[in-house]
């Protein structure tokens, strides 16, 4: 790559300039919001290298190794006069441009700087801006659209009327924080409709105004393959799971993954689930031809509480140096999952069995306790026993150990199938445990089932009840006809 004065003035053909500063603001227009579920009450935001700045006509490479590079079209604005502490009312009159841009974004590399997306959106050529810079006094700030098109099919298409935080205030609000200056670049964020490009995909960008002819013109970017991987002896590696696919790729079913359920546990479920033991709950899935639903040879730190939940699951597969080089520190997927994990949703861990090394201590205990989740189930050991138990969590697991997790583990994936004691756990599966052990019933299944455990656990009361009085098991246990005749006069009269 060449890296003389005219390479270096071709990034910048579409800005004034070099920009001193590029900041990016995380989630401002409402489709997005909504399309990720989560709408901020205030703006917040990350800072681009002037580095990352393209031309139009330009490429963008995917780096090898990588699946999820993701294209965000945006209107960016051009600051022309310095702002600092500037009113929302004279906010615009410190922009002189207007124009477009595509903050790309690499999820595989999300995890390990969270927010910052220092590594995900920082390299050489994610932010391309063009080709042409519109008038900003000649336009109305509320009234401006931008639309994205790949490969000729229109993908993004919004107006600044469906902004959270109208262009203005974000120019204010950053101007209380720091000096803006001549040629710094705002990149305003991006409506829904972002998703994930390959190598060979065109990706173009425009920023108009609808009701007059003002626009940026196309800014073109194509994506092209790298060549050149990773080094995981300087640092983190690319990693994805199907969070970051979804996000990445706008939606689930984008993805091309299965869309996740609503909990199938309404509270009136979970109370049904908390009144049966899980030996009733065994003996009517046994009957409905499941018997590999146990989770085997973990046992309860607190033997008196009851484990309701959903399934959230965590991987680890055995230890290997480079494999924990890679994946074992930063962001990994054991903090990704305890951090993830949600009320009324139990961890649920595959460690093949290996009790020698912890899986969790008291430290992800509590972040699963702060978030609400009902309860950890790992089929490894735990270290920091007391402490964990300390907690008031409910937790299962095959015993303690004191060392950390690089003994045995590397933290791997999250949020997929996998075995637990014996047992295949798939998120979303409900989890029930008490003191004989931990079961898993398949969701489609719970209603039927914790009905029938309900029932039979009544009709069990009343056997127990005439084995007191002296009853002698046979024909009582279980009813032959006569009992039944009995017991059924007796439930319609009671």
């Amino acid at each position: 790559m060449s890296t003389g004065p005219n390479a270096e003035d071709a990034r910048f053909t579409g800005l004034p300039g070099r920009p001193g500063k590029i900041i990016a603001i995380h989630l401002s227009y409402a489709s997005r919001a909504d399309q990720r579920g989560r709408r901020p009450e205030h703006p917040s935001y990350f800072f681009k290298p002037s580095s990352s700045v393209a031309a139009s006509g330009g490429t963008i490479e995917r780096p090898a190794g990588t699946e999820l590079l993701a294209f965000e079209g945006e209107i960016a604005l051009v600051i022309g006069r310095e702002a600092r502490r500037v009113p929302a009312g004279r906010a615009w009159e410190h922009v002189a441009s207007v124009t477009a841009a595509n903050d790309f974004g690499l999820y595989d590399l999300r995890a390990n700087d969270k927010g910052s997306n220092v590594r995900s959106k920082g390299g050489d050529g994610f932010t391309p801006i063009g080709p042409r810079l519109l008038d900003a006094r000649g336009l109305d700030p509320a009234r401006l659209r931008v639309r994205t098109w790949v490969n000729g099919d229109l993908a993004q298409d919004d107006t600044t009327s469906g902004l959270i935080f109208p262009l203005p205030q974000l120019v204010a609000d950053l101007s209380q924080h720091f000096t803006l200056e001549p040629g710094d670049v705002i990149l305003t964020g991006t409506p829904a409709g972002s998703s994930v490009v390959r190598p060979g995909d065109v990706v173009e960008v425009e920023v108009d105004d609808p009701t007059t002819d003002s626009s940026s013109g196309r800014l073109v970017t194509t994506v092209v393959e790298g060549d050149v991987s990773f080094d995981a002896s300087v640092g983190s590696l690319p990693a994805v799971d199907d969070t970051q696919r979804a996000e990445a790729w706008g939606s689930r079913e984008a993805a091309g993954l299965p869309a996740e359920s609503a909990s199938v546990l309404s509270p009136e479920l979970r109370a049904k689930l908390d009144s049966v033991p899980v030996a009733a709950l065994s003996q009517q899935l046994r009957k409905r031809g499941l018997n590999d639903v146990t989770i085997d040879g973990v046992r309860p730190l607190h033997p008196s509480s009851k484990l309701v939940g959903t399934a959230r699951t965590l991987r680890f597969v055995p230890h290997r140096e480079d494999l924990f080089a890679s994946h074992g520190g930063g962001y990994n997927a054991q903090k990704r999952a305890f951090d993830a994990v949600g009320e009324g949703e139990v961890i649920v861990i595959e460690a093949r069995g290996e009790a020698g090394s912890g899986t969790l201590g008291d430290i992800l205990a509590l972040r699963a306790h702060a978030n609400g989740a009902a309860g950890i189930v790992t089929d490894g050991g735990v270290r920091d026993l007391d402490a964990v138990a300390a907690v008031g969590i409910p937790v299962y697991t095959v015993g303690a150990h004191p060392a950390v997790l690089g003994r045995k583990h590397v933290p791997w994936d999250a949020d997929v199938t996998i075995a637990c004691g014996g047992a295949t756990v798939q998120p979303g599966d409900v989890i029930v445990g008490d003191a004989d052990g931990v079961i898993v019933i398949p969701p489609a299944l719970v209603e039927e089932v914790v009905e029938a455990a309900v029932t039979q656990e009544a009709e069990d009361a009343w056997i127990a009840d005439q084995v007191r009085a002296g009853h002698p098991v046979d024909g009582l246990f279980p009813l032959n006809d006569e009992w039944r005749a009995r017991y059924e006069a007796w439930r319609a009269k009671n």
